[in-house]
Parts: structure tokens; C-alpha cells; sequence
């Protein structure tokens, strides 16, 4: 399946965007990224030497794939500004998925601050791609100062949960029929990219239900699957749902 998508000029055959962490060895991780048919990978800056002194899973990233860094770990804009900018100089990119949490005990992003940081970080350049409530006015306005794209949540980070509110999501894609849309946070196992996909979603980034899966390489080929069977439902176009049973063979011209 061939259905490529453009994101800030780029082209992208894969909808799958796969993570770094969590995974039990290094040769585990470039498995698993290998199955995934990813071509965009995200790599957390404030948890990686950047300085390259130490083996780290930088060393055993496909140099083909898009580098992603993030601002995990960031709990106010100041911090994400200056980790974003740390990112550009040490990995040489402009990408950055932006992530500013409010509270240690769920990970739910602050949406006030990362919209602050956005701002500072769409006039310095930087291809924005932030991770934010599944809210749409804020979607309008991360779009609307800039962002590349939109990153709203299906559920917590690494829940593992599914789609908590297909609503949003696909209220979303209504409203923002031209926006790209990223579903990034919550997805647990293969139906679940697939009904986000669904929903219209562009693509979904993912990492622990696949990092940590018992066989990681056999879920990312699982989810890469999911992920084409999902986009390609979308552009289907579904059945109408009915209350009453409606015959698969019609009756009209059956012998009586």
C-alpha cells in the first residue's frame, strides 16, 4: 500500500512513527524499527548523551529515518525551549516534538505552557509537532501560530489504553480537514492504531506498546499493519450504522 503523506515539505510513505525507549536491548530496538516500516523516529533529549561519549541508542538508529527529538521530561516552556534548542545544535534538526507535561503523576500535557512554548519555538525556526490534550480549540491555535501539525493524545502515556474519546478526535478531523493530525500517546495493541487511523488520523506515533511487547519486532509489523488496514478503512469510507438488521441479500426477484 502506497499512500504517502506530507508533513512540513517531507514526504512520508510510512504513517507509523516509532520511539526509543523501554526496549531491552539495543539490538531489540533496531528490530523492532526495522519491522515497523517506520521512517520517523523521536528520540527523548534529556535522556540520551548528545555528546556521543557513550554508546546510546543513537548509535543503532537506521541514518535513513528522520530524527525526531523531544522535550520529554519538561514541565514548564522555559525548560522546553532550551532542551529544543539544545536538540537543534547537538542533532543538527529543525523537528521538534514538543512536550510539556503538567502533572508527574498522570504525564498529562500542560496545554498553556506548550502553546507558549510553540510560539518562541515557531518564530526561531523549528518544525513544530506538539503533543497536547485532545482539546480542538487548542488544536486551532497551535495551528493557527504555526505548528507543523497536531499532536493530541488517545490516552495517557504508556496506558496503553486505546481511544478514551473517539469524539474528539474525530470531531477534529472535521474541523481540521486540512491539518495534519498525529495521534501520539495511549495505544496499546493493533486494533487500537487501527481505529485511531480510522478516525482520520494522519498517522499515530507510538512506542511502549511495542517496546514493550514479549516479541517486539512481531507487534511493530502488527502495528504497521494495523495502521495501513486503518488508513485504508478511512478512505473507504464506512457503512452507515442502522438500528434494524438490513438483509445482505435482498429479497427482490427470490423465488417463491
Amino acid at each position: 500500500m502506497t499512500d504517502s503523506f506530507n508533513l512540513a515539505g517531507k514526504i512520508f510513505n510510512s504513517r507509523l512513527i516509532i520511539g526509543t525507549g523501554k526496549y531491552r536491548s539495543f539490538a531489540e530496538m533496531q528490530a523492532a524499527h526495522a519491522a515497523s516500516g517506520a521512517e520517523m523516529v523521536t528520540v527523548a533529549v534529556n535522556r540520551v548523551p548528545l555528546d556521543r561519549a557513550v554508546e546510546s541508542f543513537l548509535d543503532y538508529l537506521n541514518p535513513q529515518m528522520q530524527i525526531l527529538p523531544n522535550t520529554a521530561g519538561c514541565y514548564d516552556a522555559e525548560h522546553a525551549i532550551r532542551t529544543a534548542r539544545l536538540a537543534r545544535e547537538a542533532l543538527e534538526t529543525d523537528w521538534i516534538k514538543l512536550e510539556v507535561i503538567g502533572d508527574k503523576v498522570t504525564l498529562l500535557p500542560d496545554n498553556e505552557q506548550t502553546l507558549e512554548a510553540a510560539r518562541v519555538l515557531v518564530k526561531e525556526g523549528f518544525i513544530v509537532m506538539p503533543y497536547f490534550s485532545d482539546d480542538l480549540i487548542m488544536a486551532k491555535k497551535l495551528l493557527d501560530i504555526g505548528c507543523a501539525c497536531v499532536m493530541p493524545l488517545a490516552a495517557p502515556i504508556g496506558s496503553g489504553l486505546g481511544v478514551q474519546n473517539p469524539a474528539n478526535l474525530k470531531i477534529m478531523r472535521e474541523q481540521l480537514p486540512d491539518a495534519v493530525i498525529i495521534v501520539d500517546a495511549g495505544v496499546g495493541v493493533p486494533s487500537d492504531a487501527a481505529i485511531a487511523m480510522e478516525l482520520g488520523a494522519d498517522a499515530i506515533l507510538m512506542n511502549t506498546a511495542i517496546a514493550e511487547a514479549r516479541e517486539a519486532a512481531q507487534m511493530a509489523e502488527a502495528m504497521k499493519l494495523a495502521v495501513q488496514a486503518g488508513r485504508l478503512a478511512y478512505l473507504s469510507g464506512r457503512m452507515p450504522k442502522r438500528l434494524y438488521a438490513s438483509a445482505s441479500s435482498p429479497i427482490e426477484g427470490a423465488i417463491k
